[in-house]
């Protein structure tokens, strides 16, 4: 969905599954469906593990530079929501 104020995208990841790199232009807000074990691949190098339980939401600025990998043995699913300027 989008509209003049946001974009909003649903993911559903299977085990293993990876964004691949890219750059958020946008703020955005994540809302996770499922729980979530993230493995997150920074542009630094650094290489980060997270576990986000079902109904959690947190934020992420413009220019957020990553690969994001489902880091767990069961599928995840969370809806993403960008900010527009």
């Amino acid at each position: 969905m989008e509209n003049d104020r946001a974009i909003v995208w649903r993911y559903d990841f299977d085990p293993g599954a990876e964004t691949g790199w890219h750059v958020h232009g946008h703020e955005y807000i994540i809302t996770t469906l499922t729980d979530c074990s993230f493995r997150l691949e920074l542009a630094d190098g650094e290489v980060r593990e997270a576990f986000v339980p079902a109904g959690s939401a947190y934020s992420r600025p413009k220019g957020t530079e990553h690969n994001v990998i489902n880091a767990s043995d069961q599928p995840m699913s969370f809806i993403e929501v960008e900010l527009k300027d």
